[in-house]
């Protein structure tokens, strides 16, 4: 899909959340169009690649019941392999979004992930990556790790450590990739993701965390979305109630000098000119990309949210309690996923692919790693308070299944999807006026560009 909207003249972004886990599966189901095996041999550490295939590659793919097999999850101390991979996956997605034209692509981050961010990073940089952006969270050590990155040198970040004593890091050292540093790289721009001017005005106070310009994301926006900010956070429906408080000022915005976009109900055109005249550069847009024909969701997922916006029937709640980040996350509620209360309930609490664990320390210094979607005892053994884990979903299993690449428990058990989708339909709305059957990419960005999307 990045790289489709590439090609139509806009910036390209692939997702780097849990990047390693998804192309170890796509190896796994057999990679039937060859694009990762493409994509690992330009990869310039050809002895990892030949091993990375050798551990996940299945000709054919698995069966359909089996498990597929999981990576070590990334602690202050990683596994080596799991280093390299995920340096090396994040090299894989971004080559094939990149492969065969000079269009701009980008690659986007969660801050919260802190533990998987420099090896991330350097993968993305040594495939050319034009664009990084980083959102949910205070991304203020990002502009020198790229600075860092980009000359091969070791680098490391301020790992945010529950109860800590003292400070942690996790450090990383671009030699672990063999011939990576024969490669001259080249600075991707980097634009800090946020839904405030006082944060664009405290992340632009020096060179050290400037970054190249801002997002601004407003609160209809998709997924995670920052806590509100007003006396009264959660409205009388149960969802998180945003206000005039979490609007931020765009003119203060603009005062920073640095460019900015747009994001969160601006996927119309005549919100894409309203951001223009307002001094934005353009609009960021995710959901109605997230709809079109390349995005990788599964076609009975894009179907049935179609049909639910075509007649009204489409609910996108913003569930203050059901993200182990503790943020606000949007979802559509859609059947046969953990968005109806008998699929969220009928699931084993588990937490085995862990990229949103919190970092515990313990007493005598020793560390922990905490998810509240994981079982009640396994997060109160670790210190948890009772009751945390109740409302939360496994977000990182159930976005795997949106991709179609859910895991199959020993039980039989096949993990459900949850769909994030931004809570202005109006860009989807228009879209399915001109294309009943569904959009792609192209055309996506065409109709932004041209209200009759021709």
């Amino acid at each position: 899909m990045a790289k489709a909207v590439s090609l139509a003249g806009g910036l390209g972004v692939v997702s780097g959340t849990a990047i390693d886990s998804v192309i170890a599966r796509r190896l796994q189901d057999g990679d039937t169009d060859g694009s990762v095996r493409r994509a690992l041999a330009a990869y310039p550490d050809h002895e990892f690649a030949a091993d990375a295939l050798r551990r996940f590659f299945i000709e054919g793919g698995k069966a359909a019941n089996a498990p597929y097999l999981l990576l070590p999850k990334m602690s202050l101390k990683p596994d080596e392999f799991a280093v390299k991979f995920l340096v090396a996956s994040n090299f894989v997605e971004v080559w094939l979004a990149r492969e065969g034209h000079a269009g701009l692509v980008g690659i986007n981050y969660l801050e919260k992930i802190q533990l998987a961010t420099p090896a991330s990073i350097y993968g993305a940089i040594l495939a050319g990556a034009d664009y990084i952006l980083m959102g949910a969270g205070i991304p203020s050590e990002i502009p020198r790790v790229i600075r860092e990155l980009v000359k091969h040198e070791k680098t490391k970040i301020a790992i945010d450590v529950e109860a800590a004593t003292t400070k942690y890091f996790q450090s990383f050292d671009p030699a672990v990739v063999h011939g990576g540093q024969t490669i001259e790289l080249h600075p991707p721009k980097f634009l800090a993701i946020i839904s405030s001017h006082a944060l664009a005005a405290y992340l632009n106070r020096n060179d050290e965390v400037r970054p190249d310009g801002f997002v601004i994301e407003g609160t209809s926006a998709g997924g995670h979305n920052a806590p509100p900010r007003g006396n009264t956070p959660i409205g009388a429906d149960g969802q998180s109630q945003f206000s005039a408080k979490d609007d931020a000022d765009i003119v203060k915005v603009k005062a920073t000098g640095l460019p900015f976009w747009l994001a969160g109900g601006y996927s119309t055109p005549e919100k894409l000119k309203e951001a223009i005249n307002l001094g934005a550069v353009g609009v960021q847009v995710g959901s109605i990309f997230a709809l079109c024909h390349e995005s990788g969701i599964t076609e009975a997922l894009r179907a049935q949210i179609l049909e639910k916006i075509v007649d009204k029937s489409l609910k996108v709640v913003t569930d203050p309690h059901g993200s182990p980040t503790s943020f606000p996350f949007k979802y559509a509620e859609l059947e046969n996923t953990i968005s109806d209360t008998d699929e969220f309930s009928g699931r084993v609490k588990l937490c085995d692919l862990g990229y949103l664990r919190t970092v515990v320390e313990r007493p005598g210094q020793r560390i922990a790693y905490r998810c509240s979607g994981e079982p009640d005892k396994t997060f109160h053994f670790k210190g948890g308070q009772a009751g945390a884990t109740t409302e939360k979903k496994c977000l990182c299993n159930a976005l795997m299944a949106n991709i179609g690449m859910p895991q199959v428990r020993a039980s039989g058990y096949v993990e459900h999807a949850l769909v994030t989708l931004g809570s202005d339909l109006s860009g989807e709305e228009a879209l399915l006026a001109i294309y009943p059957n569904g959009w792609s990419a192209h055309e996506a960005v065409r109709f932004l560009s041209d209200p009759g999307g021709g």
